[in-house]
């Protein structure tokens, strides 16, 4: 008899929730209810017009071939060329690491500065793809348990109180689930209590052009040790187009340079030659984000009027979280019956805290402005 095959035990990671809601929800629609998709963090509107012209010409005059495997060099330069523009800070664009999305950039970060065993600190709530890229690594995973009070991020205080060693901590500002962010005091604090400690700084920047109130600050203006991680998925509007780029110390550019091409031999060509465009797009992304702006503001008044009483008005991102352990103990059933019975698609807390996230849920507004109206009017009546 032949003996069993083994399978690796780093596939089985929790799933993403978000998705799954996501699946459901497009189940449901093809049956013909009208769905309101509030559940991923995707913006409803195209890439930019120049973006998409930019791919048209490529696609006609290019053979598309592979480009370098950190990136084509016009758009490492043109990224380096924004980061001078947009937050006064020079940038070598030898440190400018083009990727298959910000995904690319977690999975290829996460191998060239930890190592397995290492302990990597993520504040809970947090983004959950972080935790379970890590742990397929054989990366220890410590949470830290945040709350308003901390703006869900975290402090040096609160990594003080870690046990053991501490290898790295990632932190995300503006923050998925919570919209929450850090000025320039609270970052370059947590910079240096890793420069202090031998802890590698990681910056997850991906909502930055996404603020309402005062722009991002980048942790590549504050740390030449630091990672920092963007995407062309948010603010401009490129979520399929699955491009991203990382800021590398120079110290780990060597390691990038090898993992790279033999992971992904190189970034999407046709996305690549068309993202140089998007910087020459902001008058678009704008207005992009005024609609934003006011989806935040339909939902910050209108959900008190739901039952749902209990968030942090969103400083940046298009995700408001809110605690609703005044209506459920379950999340995740709750997320279900809302989806079925009203037709609003929302993630449940669960994504983002295992530990308390079965009384919270999070609610993107990135889609039409007119839908997330609609959105609170059906979740009055359904209360």
């Amino acid at each position: 008899m032949r003996p069993p095959l083994k399978y690796a035990a780093r596939g089985r990671v929790p799933p993403f929730i978000a998705m799954e809601v996501m699946r459901d929800a497009n189940r449901l629609a093809a049956t013909g209810t009208d769905v309101i998709h509030m559940e991923v963090g995707q913006p409803s509107t195209a890439a930019p017009s120049r973006v998409r012209e930019a791919a048209a010409r490529a696609l006609s005059e290019s053979v598309l071939g592979y480009t370098d495997g950190l990136g084509l060099p016009e758009l490492r330069m043109r990224i380096a060329r924004h980061y001078q523009e947009f937050y006064g800070v020079a940038l070598d664009p030898a440190r400018v690491i083009i990727t298959g999305g910000a995904s690319g950039a977690f999975l290829l970060a996460f191998l060239s500065a930890f190592n397995a065993g290492d302990r990597v600190v993520l504040a809970s709530p947090g983004y959950p793809a972080y935790r379970h890229i890590l742990t397929a690594l054989g990366i220890e995973v410590v949470d830290v348990a945040t709350g308003p009070e901390d703006l869900y991020q975290p402090t040096p205080a609160l990594l003080d109180r870690v046990e053991g060693r501490i290898d790295g901590v990632i932190v995300a500002s503006p923050s998925n689930p919570t919209g929450t962010m850090l000025g320039e005091a609270a970052l370059t604090a947590l910079v240096a209590w890793c420069a202090r400690n031998g802890a590698r700084f990681v910056s997850d920047e991906i909502y930055h052009g996404l603020t309402y109130d005062a722009p991002a600050i980048t942790v590549a203006g504050l740390s030449d040790d630091a990672i920092v991680i963007n995407s062309f998925s948010k603010y401009f509007s490129m979520t399929g187009w699955r491009l991203g780029w990382m800021i590398m110390p120079a110290d780990l550019v060597p390691s990038i340079s090898t993992l790279a091409p033999n992971f992904v031999i190189s970034p999407p060509t046709l996305s690549q030659i068309a993202a140089i465009e998007a910087f020459e797009s902001h008058d678009e992304l704008q207005a992009n984000l005024r609609r934003y702006a006011e989806n935040r503001e339909i939902l910050v008044a209108g959900l008190p009027g739901c039952g749902i009483e209990s968030f942090l008005p969103p400083q940046g991102a298009f995700y408001l979280y809110a605690d609703i352990g005044n209506l459920t103990n379950d999340s995740l059933a709750y997320c279900r019956r809302m989806l079925h019975e009203t037709g609003v698609a929302t993630t449940p807390g669960l994504d983002f805290d295992a530990a308390r996230g079965h009384r919270a849920l999070r609610f993107s507004f990135a889609g039409k402005t007119e839908e997330i109206a609609e959105a609170v009017k059906r979740l009055r009546r359904w209360r």
